[in-house]
């Protein structure tokens, strides 16, 4: 759980392994470790050193002067970066190394100061997201375990929720390129729900979150929904929409069947369906109304705003 091969590195860091062989032996950055079978390694101290280099050297940084720097002041330099309004995707070293190190202060400032200068909608789309792209390759060869997905995953989900009080809050919906001036915008109502099997909520929260800005009812019923309660739910919400997400292996059907089911027993309202899974059955399910397949959160939101303003949207 504590080993990343110079590929991991070269991913994470975007240090290219000839660059990172030559500081090595130049600077005396790093010594690699070695395994019984003499591959060489790297540890997590040596992937918070290279992750605070690689940061600190595109704010103008000499690695001369960096390969001298305590391990310890390097974190802190990285983790201070929040404090100016940079670019987003150089707050990802930041963020990896909150991860790695378990530093909820500082993830939860770095998360706060993207939330406050971007808005959420872009902190999300542009720096989140990636960053969970960038990092997924730590889950893949398990250099890091659940806790550390469960420790940043639960801190953007309560980010995620107070922006979402905050929205109650306001008067009225955020600009969209469908303003609620139109006199054709009228908000729809929209049942979210993840089916049972499925727990990765955090999508389906920032969805929630993007109904919200733009003006729609949402009941958001949240992760593990049993097939029966959705007649219950139908029957006493009565959604225009629903909207669900398919990432993992489902508790019984396939995703086809499942699809099938859905069409079949609830016919009256639009299934707005996404997820890796439902992207990878494209070819074997019928895209046919009243089910909508939806790629990414850019296709959701031209969805959401062209049905609040009244108009038709292809499958």
């Amino acid at each position: 759980m504590d080993r990343f091969s110079i590929k991991d590195i070269e991913a994470l860091t975007g240090i290219r392994a000839a660059t990172l062989r030559m500081w090595e032996s130049r600077y005396n950055l790093i010594e690699p470790k070695r395994s019984s079978t003499n591959i060489r390694y790297y540890d997590q101290d040596d992937l918070r050193k290279l992750l605070g280099v690689a940061a600190l050297m595109r704010q103008g940084a000499k690695i001369s002067r960096l390969a001298k720097m305590p391990a310890e002041e390097l974190h802190q330099a990285v983790l201070h970066q929040e404090l100016a309004p940079l670019p987003l995707d150089e707050r990802l070293e930041a963020l990896t190394l909150a991860m790695i190190s378990l530093d909820e202060p500082a993830f939860q400032r770095l998360l706060t100061r993207a939330f406050d200068q971007c808005g959420v909608e872009e902190a999300m789309m542009d720096l989140i997201f990636p960053f969970f792209r960038r990092i997924g390759i730590l889950w893949q060869t398990g250099s890091i375990n659940p806790a550390h997905e469960h420790f940043i995953t639960n801190i953007i989900r309560q980010k995620l929720i107070v922006a979402i009080d905050r929205l109650a809050e306001q008067a009225g919906p955020v600009p969209t390129s469908n303003p609620t001036s139109n006199p054709a915008y009228n908000a729809r109502r929209y049942l979210l729900y993840l089916p049972e099997g499925e727990f990765h909520e955090l999508g389906l929260l920032f969805a929630s979150y993007l109904l919200k800005a733009r003006g729609q009812q949402v009941a958001y019923i949240g992760a593990n929904v049993p097939y029966p309660d959705l007649f219950v739910l139908d029957q006493q919400y009565r959604p225009d929409f629903t909207l669900f997400s398919m990432t993992s292996s489902l508790a019984q059907d396939s995703v086809a069947d499942y699809l099938a089911r859905i069409k079949q027993d609830f016919p009256r309202c639009i299934h707005l369906v996404t997820g890796p899974l439902a992207v990878l059955a494209e070819g074997q399910v019928r895209w046919e109304s009243p089910l909508v397949l939806v790629k990414d959160f850019k296709d959701l939101i031209g969805r959401v705003e062209a049905y609040a303003a009244g108009m038709s949207v292809a499958v």
